[in-house]
This record gives structure tokens, sequence and C-alpha cells, in this order.
């Protein structure tokens, strides 16, 4: 008689349990410009971006173990390159080509440097590279408007010659054309985190002499995981721009690049799935807290450590190792019992 794997049964059921809820939270966010406002969907679209930049971010610090603290100045690049083609040239995928192009080509020159690091010399390298770039955009002021930043940036429609034109300037067409692009991220991160070059990644995360031993050079697949997440950063900042019309200096700032780190620290950052939780879950406790206090930061920083010491490795860790496979024994045994002959 064959006997069953209990961990292949978890994990089976684990997979069916999360797609099932995927595929639930699509149809959610598929429908809610049907049912809600327009500011739900502006709310709801400030998070889509803030999840996909963390998702980026975290294939450099959770799955490569390199904490980066200067994301914010690919960020800002993808944000005013974006901006300022929108001023010059009203189409918005050439627009948001060029954001992404400018942020992978600095990500790229900042990378050459500080992969030659690791740890608190990685992490001090790439703070100060970022307020660099919050320097030359606060100076600048002949192209990036100096600390007014650039405002009342048109949305230019999307046209594709001859079949549609669609009006991107009402929120609920950019919510789609928004929520389409960022699964469409996340799948392709999801792609590239389980493919052979995902596994160099890790191991470069877990043991950088074995992976030296394969005859693999760490420092080129540092500066290619390093650069695609400086992609990530800047598709974030140019798809912000059609939402809020604006780009300020705010955005390269060094507190904005801890954004993503606290994200993947309250969702996981060695699961997949832990910073979209984590995103959501920040972008939710911080709007709360602004709408009670003024001191909000010191609020939100003294919740965030709670909620990290409380679930140790992240929230989806937690639920991963302890809630889920109780859940999953729980329904296992109510089919056993289904199935008995007696019943």
């Amino acid at each position: 008689m064959a006997r069953t794997n209990p961990a292949r049964n978890i994990s089976n059921s684990s997979r069916i349990i999360s797609l099932s809820l995927l595929g639930f939270l699509i149809l959610i966010l598929l429908g809610v410009p049907l049912f809600a406002s327009s500011y739900v969907c502006w709310i709801i679209g400030n998070v889509l971006i803030l999840i996909l930049f963390a998702a980026g971010f975290n294939l450099l610090f959770g799955y490569s173990g390199l904490l980066s603290f200067g994301h914010a100045g690919f960020y800002a690049v993808g944000a005013y390159v974006c901006a300022k083609m929108l001023m010059t040239i009203p189409s918005l995928p050439l627009a948001l080509a060029a954001g992404v192009f400018a942020a992978g080509l600095v990500s790229v020159v900042i990378g050459f440097f500080c992969i030659r690091h690791t740890r608190i010399y990685f992490a001090m390298l790439t703070l100060s590279f970022g307020m660099m770039i919050h320097s030359i955009i606060w100076k600048w002021r002949a192209v990036t408007g100096g600390d007014d930043g650039l405002v009342n940036v048109p949305v230019a429609p999307l046209r594709v010659p001859g079949l549609l034109s669609i009006d991107l300037g009402r929120a609920e067409n950019y919510y789609y054309f928004l929520l389409t692009l960022v699964i469409l991220g996340i799948a392709l991160l999801w792609r590239l985190v389980h493919s052979p070059l995902g596994l160099v990644f890790q191991g470069i995360r877990d043991s950088e002499t074995r992976v030296a031993f394969c005859g693999l050079s760490i420092q080129k697949y540092r500066l290619i995981v390093f650069t695609i997440s400086g992609l990530y950063a800047g598709l974030s900042g140019a798809l912000i721009i059609p939402l809020i019309k604006a780009a300020d200096p705010g955005m390269a700032h060094w507190t904005f690049s801890a954004e993503p780190v606290l994200a993947c620290l309250l969702g996981g950052a060695h699961t997949f799935a832990g910073p979209v939780v984590g995103a959501i879950l920040l972008y939710v406790i911080k709007e709360l807290i602004i709408r009670f206090t003024e001191h909000w930061s010191l609020i939100l920083g003294v919740a965030v450590i709670l909620l990290v010491l409380i679930f140790r490795g992240g929230i989806v860790s937690v639920l991963e190792k302890g809630l889920l496979p109780r859940l999953i024994g729980f329904f296992e045994r109510g089919v056993k019992v289904d199935r008995s002959p007696g019943s």
C-alpha cells in the first residue's frame, strides 16, 4: 500500500489555498471601480504601487541578502523622468519606458560601486548614493523644479493608432491600467524567483563561498539583482506620476527608502507574499495613524517594532508555519470524516 507524504500534502494544499486566495483578491480588485469612489481607486492605486516597489526591493533584500537604503533614489529617477517626458511628449508608454530605462541605467552605475561591499558597508553606500540623487534633484531647479518639484503633470491617453484611445485621466481607467501592470510585474517577479537565476540569488544569500566554488561570479550576479530591483523601483516611481500628477524631492529622501524595508520586515522577507502583505499593512497603519495625530511617525515606528517582535520572521511566515498547517489539517480531517463508510 502506497504511503502518502504529509509534507507533500501540506505543500499541495498550501498551493491550492494560496492560488484560491490570490484569485479571490484579483476578483475583488477588478470590481473596486464598479462599487467604490474615485478616491478609493486612488488609495488602492497607491497601495498597488507600494506593493510593486516592496516586491522588487525584496528580490534584493530577501532573496539576495543585500539591504539597500537608497532605493528611493531609483524610484525618484523613474518618477522625474516620466514626469518630464509627459510634460513634453504626450505618450504614457514612452514616458514609462523612459523612466524605467533611466532608473535601470542609474542602478547599474551605482550598483557597480556598491556590490563590491556587503552588509553595513553596502547599506551605507546605497544610502549615500540615494541622498546624492536627492541633493541633485533639490539643487537642479532648472530641470527638476528644486524644492517645488514638478506639478500639474498632464496624463496622456493610452493610444493604439487605428484601434483605441483610452483616457487615463479618469481614475477608473488608470486604475485598471495600473492593476494590469502590477499583476504582470508581480507575475514576472514570481517567474524570476523560481528560475535558475533566482536560485543563484538565493544561493548567494545563503552561502557566497559555495556559489563561488561553482564557478559563478558573485559580483556579476549581485549587479544583476541590484539592477533588476532598481528597474522595479523606477517602474513604481513612473507609475505614481499619472496617479498624483506631481513629483517632489521627498521621493528620493532616505526616509522613503525605509518603506519597502518595513514592508518586507512586516510581511516576511524570505517569502514571496511577504512584501505584498507587509505593504498593505504598512499603508493601512500609516493612513489610520495620520488621521488622529501629527506625531504619526513616532506611533508608526512603535507599531512596526511591536509587530516585528510579535511576528518573528514576518506575518506571512508565521501564518505559513503556524496557522496554515492547522487549517489544512482541520479540512483534511473533515474530508476524511465525510468519506468514512459510516457517514
